[in-house]
């Protein structure tokens, strides 16, 4: 009887057979490797022994496990009474089954004589043909003589597969097609065996090229008894390694599985055969003959499949074997007679490993992450270290598990074990996952229509989805904002601790229809028309864009603003729209809070199916801060429309009406509402400013009717549009205009509400307003206040009250989240009246401020701002033309210029490129032009253009585009993802970096987005309808000597841990050279920012004026030139570096 079992084996193998052990009431013995301490077969075992250190001994990690020497020394010193040697490593050994004999300790497995004769594969197909088996045509052992070696080759004829005599595993077998590869294939061959089974016999058999690989598993005794256990397909197979395995063979016929089996048998009597075993044949595809391969006198890695479908342990049974115990009597080996071994149902297994199917299978090695096994009903996993938190190392087989499937038809098996596949979760290492799961459901697969060269032949298998892996990327987020703190909230204020969460209202009501469906039942001019018939003044709601847009940087969340979208569908349908999207929500959605603003628009439509969806275009500027070619306005506009945007309100930023066309023209081809808008400025009842007069507006106005427009928008972007004026502007304009009237003002100065109402007055047929909370000051008038005000009375918009102030008390909390992006704007200011601010570009330009270092010298900049407009003429300033004079302010601030000091010639300026850009006429034509003598300052030499810009461009060649995105993207860009890219180029290319390193982050909290966690601190976090995370931060380490924290977390209750730098060690922060003042040799950086482009190098000779480098800091570009003649003697900075003011660019001669 064995009472002591040693497994001279690791992993996934040794495992299976301390089970068996365990099961008999044996002690189970395991050794290890240092490489190996951590494997999980060292914990499997009773106890655990290293190998191949200690008395001066260093062996490596595969000669530990090799070293007989070694083996029978730990055995012995472990009081083993039997060794069980697994597979590979010395389990084909007769010379370590020999050592075993001679040191007293009992081998599981076959005779040292059968095993010599076996395991050679020459010997073995020589015992073949003696027993009548059908044989390949085959050498000898291969001599060292290369002339010798061809003429053998010639012999058998080619292509020929070159095989180990000894091991298995497909190590060193190779094909070869011909005599030029064949010794340098023999050579390498010999290194591989002797490497892997410290014996390099090879030897060259004929091939195959319709191949399918069966083997039959046999089983012996010292009696004399010998049973086949049926057949196994193992034709699934890479580079000759096994990757899938069946039982039975799903394609023989019952003759040549009698035929096979038997051929088995009579080779398993020649040698008198003991233990388990393994015949191996080849079979023809095409003539259903086969041939004698080899045979593994050893268990398998396949032998799963087999236990599967007999219902017998061959584990067990090796040991009972050994133990001097028969076949055919099931209470002794478990093992019935041959009669009685019934094939039941279907088996495949599947061989996952780390191997890497996107990197031509190389190993990946690393710590798990994470890991989720597969379970249920006929699924079984044989395991090696696979566990979260294990450590795959780089030198042992990257085999982590083999799951087995098992089902009464072969079609079931194959739809169990692929989903067991998609059940399995790993991460932090490469793995064959998602190959396995090609194979087993490729059609060819599924109808048994496979060879050997199945893999090599079907390039649909590495047709991979991209594995999401959602819940790591988010954690990698979290993590390094709770380490770094998130750029956009660090170092500034923080909600209050005990804020309280925004909880989304809920309306029992039904969602009626609403100002949707009358636009899909009118259309959208006859849409116009009712809105111009109705009594009660109609009201868009602004908070989802506009006010958020004024009041918090535009940095509002998708996350919060989807969130209460239902409750405005149902809490008040009396809507005119929803105004929710374009403007700069576009862009910084992708690029301050990594989200996908066509996501956000998508949510919106589905929430409020019944309420208008409203936009901001920017006319020709589209979304964008520049003029792009008219087709991808065009093609931008019908996305738009097609995503779900019902209403777009159309600007041009110097209201110019021609600028406007083609978007207006390409919103009235898809059958939405086109709604122009004139920008105010000014003051029309102050005859100092007769160049915005009430006659240019209604000139403008009536030119807008022409176009075509639905509805006519009075876009008070600043908030100057004060009560009186209205009254005027709003009736003159519904004498002269047939279309309706749109009121949109802000509150900067603290009495729109009163120009609202004064309008509604005077017949303005729809208004702008916010949400309690998020209305005043920057913002739209309150939107509760006004539907107060106007109760009971002949224009009642018709607005529950009650409804608004729950909503609002929601919008109250949301906004607590966003502390950080609040203005010091604490009540109504009327410096608006001096500046003539947008309310929009307010606390942008205030952000834009706070980085350059100017946030101390605010109201420098709002005088810079005043002065900046008139220096351009007095201009319309709304995006992108007021963001130029927001650039121009900043520049002047910092700079400490004057107007005197722009305008002198004698002086020279490093103007921003927007500023450029629209001198030259990229941004269109103000009334009466642009100043001359700034013109020719600002532009050089250069000519300016007088044509409308989109004119002048050439149409935009979209498939090359599409091309240049997807290749810069790597994967293919649906269409709403090109249309951001054509808008946003540089900022839709890395937005998409970041959402493939941290994944969809828009459904984070928004606390945990801009904040990270608390340790302690759990959050859920819903990925999709009906998948929430559920995640713990438990603790953060402190930063190792690479500056590296280990953050653990934990998920879904299983421990995750991930390493993040701190960057405030880990940056190297270089002190830069100052420019001295006064050395006009020494060109400075005006203003802190990013190193765009270095246009100069050492030796080049300049001309004053010319082009140095760019900077960019913000959505702010500035080109800096050579204030005088001369030649380059050093650049002390390169693109991509950050600098501040007055830091040393370069020196001239």
């Amino acid at each position: 009887m064995i009472r002591r079992l040693l497994v001279a084996n690791r992993s996934e193998i040794a495992i299976r057979v301390f089970r068996a052990a365990t099961e008999l009431g044996i002690t189970t013995i395991a050794i290890y490797a240092e490489e190996d301490k951590l494997s999980l077969h060292r914990f499997k075992a009773d106890e655990a022994y290293q190998v191949g250190r200690g008395d001066g001994k260093q062996l490596g990690p595969l000669e530990s496990y090799l070293s007989i020497e070694e083996v029978i020394r730990v055995a012995k010193e472990a009081g083993a009474d039997a060794i069980h040697p697994g597979y590979g490593f010395l389990s084909e050994s007769p010379e370590f089954a020999e050592a075993c004999a001679a040191a007293g300790i009992l081998f599981i497995g076959p005779h040292p004589d059968t095993m010599r004769t076996l395991g050679n594969k020459v010997s073995a197909r020589n015992l073949a043909v003696s027993c009548g088996a059908p044989v390949m045509p085959a050498t000898p052992p291969l001599p060292d003589d290369g002339d010798e070696i061809k003429r053998m080759a010639r012999e058998v004829g080619y292509p020929v597969m070159l095989k180990a005599s000894w091991g298995g595993g497909g190590r060193g077998m190779r094909p070869i097609e011909n005599e030029e590869m064949l010794l340098e294939s023999v050579a390498a061959a010999r290194r591989e065996a002797k490497s892997a089974f410290g014996k390099d016999e090879v030897y060259l058999e004929k091939l195959v090229r319709h191949a399918r690989h069966v083997e039959v598993q046999i089983l012996g005794d010292e009696h004399g008894n010998l049973v086949h256990l049926f057949e196994r397909d193992c034709s699934i197979q890479r580079r000759n390694q096994k990757v899938v395995e069946r039982a039975p063979a799903p394609y023989l016929d019952e003759a040549t599985r009698q035929g096979l089996c038997a051929a088995a048998l009579a080779i398993g009597r020649a040698t008198n055969y003991v233990g388990a075993g393994t015949v191996e044949f080849l079979m023809d595809a095409e003539s259903g003959k086969f041939y004698f391969i080899e045979v593994n006198p050893r268990i398998q890695v396949e032998h799963a499949v087999t236990e599967m479908v007999t219902g017998l342990d061959l584990v067990k049974a090796q040991i009972r074997i050994a133990e001097g115990k028969r076949i055919g009597r099931t209470e002794e080996t478990g093992i019935p007679a041959q009669q009685d071994i019934h094939l039941r149902g279907h088996a495949l297994q599947c061989r996952i490993t780390t191997e890497n199917p996107e990197n031509n299978f190389i190993p990946d090695y690393g710590r798990l992450s994470a890991y989720r096994g597969a379970m249920g009903f006929g699924i079984r996993v044989d395991g090696g270290t696979a566990y979260s938190g294990a450590v795959v190392t780089r030198f042992y087989d990257p085999l982590l598990e083999k799951v087995t499937a098992w089902a009464q038809t072969p079609d079931e098996a194959i739809k169990r074990m692929s989903r067991a596949l998609r059940e399995f979760r790993i991460r932090g290492v490469a793995t064959n996952l998602a190959f396995l799961h090609n194979v087993v459901s490729h059609p060819r697969f599924i109808a048994n229509d496979y060879t050997t060269r199945f893999i090599d032949e079907t390039p649909a298998l590495f047709d991979f989805r991209q594995r999401k892996d959602r819940a790591t990327k988010l954690l990698g987020w979290i993590a390094d904002v709770t380490v770094n703190g998130h750029p956009e909230t660090r170092d500034r204020a923080r909600p209050a601790v005990h804020a309280r969460r925004p909880e989304v209202p809920h309306f029992s009501a039904d969602v009626e229809p609403g100002t949707r469906q009358r636009l899909e039942e009118l259309g959208p001019q006859k849409f116009a028309k009712w809105m111009r018939n109705e009594t009660r003044v109609l009201v868009t709601d602004t908070t989802m864009r506009d006010a958020h847009q004024s009041l918090l940087a535009t940095r509002m969340r998708t996350r919060d603003i989807v969130s209460v979208a239902d409750a405005y569908a149902r809490g008040l349908p009396q809507l005119l729209s929803l105004e929710c999207w374009g403007g700069a929500t576009f862009d910084v959605a992708m690029r301050f809070l990594n989200e996908d603003p066509w996501e956000r628009l998508a949510l919106i439509r589905a929430q409020a199916p019944n309420l208008l969806t409203q936009m901001l275009l920017r006319g020709a500027n589209g979304v964008g801060y520049t003029n792009y070619p008219d087709n991808v306005v065009r093609q931008f506009v019908h996305r738009a429309a097609d995503a779900g945007m019902d209403l777009f309100r159309i600007f041009d930023c110097l209201n110019w009406v021609d600028n406007m066309r083609v978007a207006i023209d390409a919103v009235l081809e898809t059958g939405k509402l086109a709604e122009g808008a004139l920008c105010y400025t000014g003051d029309i009842l102050d005859p100092k400013r007769a160049k915005y007069s009430l006659d240019y507006y209604v000139k403008m106005a009536k030119a807008l009717e022409k176009a075509g427009c639905h509805i006519l928008a009075i876009k008070d972007m600043a908030g100057l549009l004060k009560p009186a004026a209205a009254r005027v502007l709003v009736k003159a304009l519904r004498d002269e205009v047939g279309l309706p009237v749109h009121l949109h003002t802000h509150d900067t100065s603290g009495i729109s509400a009163a120009t609202l109402l004064a309008a509604i007055d005077a017949g303005v047929d729809a208004v702008d307003a916010a949400m309690d909370a998020m209305s005043g000051m920057t913002s739209q008038p309150c939107l509760g206040s006004i539907v107060e005000a106007l109760r009971h009375s002949e224009r009642d918009p018709g607005l529950d009250p009650e409804a608004i102030r729950r909503i609002s008390f929601y919008w109250d909390a949301v906004r607590m989240q966003y502390a950080a992006f609040e203005s010091d704007l604490k009540s109504g200011a009327s410096e608006v009246y001096l500046h003539e601010m947008p309310g929009g570009q307010f606390t942008n330009l205030k952000e834009q401020a706070r980085s350059l270092g100017l946030d101390t010298r605010w109201h420098e900049v709002a005088r810079a701002y005043r002065t900046a407009n008139d220096l351009f003429g007095d201009i319309v300033k709304v995006t992108p033309s007021s963001k130029v004079v927001g650039d121009m302010a900043l520049m002047m601030v910092a700079q400490d210029l004057t107007a005197e000091n722009v305008l002198d010639p004698a002086r020279e300026i490093s103007f921003p490129a927007s500023v450029v850009e629209m001198m030259h006429g990229d941004l269109g034509q103000p009334p009466g032009g642009w100043p001359q003598a700034l013109q020719k300052k600002v532009l050089k030499n250069e000519a300016p253009i007088l044509d409308r810009p989109g004119a002048l461009l050439p149409a935009a060649d979209l498939p090359a585009l599409r091309a240049e995105a997807e290749k810069k993207c790597g994967r293919h860009l649906d269409e709403n993802e090109f249309a951001s890219y054509l808008m946003y180029p540089k900022v839709f290319t890395e937005f998409n970096t970041l959402a493939r390193r941290y994944g969809p982050v828009s459904v984070l909290p928004t606390p945990t987005f801009f904040y990270g966690m608390e340790p302690g601190q759990e959050i859920s976090v819903e990925i999709e309808r009906g998948k929430t995370l559920i995640v713990r931060l438990l603790t953060m380490s402190e930063a190792d000597e690479e500056g590296q924290v280990k953050v653990f977390f934990e998920l879904n209750g299983q421990q995750r841990i991930i390493k993040v730098p701190n960057r405030k060690l880990t940056a190297k922060i270089v002190g830069r050279r100052k420019a001295e003042e006064g050395n006009d040799a020494h060109v400075a950086a005006p203003m802190p920012g990013l190193v765009v482009t270095v246009a100069v190098k050492a030796g080049q000779e300049i001309k004053a004026g010319d082009i140095i480098a760019t900077l960019e800091a913000m959505k702010m570009e500035m080109a800096l030139h050579a204030p005088r003649d001369g030649t380059i003697k050093e650049v002390v900075v390169n693109s991509g570096q950050s600098v501040d003011a007055k830091d040393l660019m370069v020196v001239l001669n």
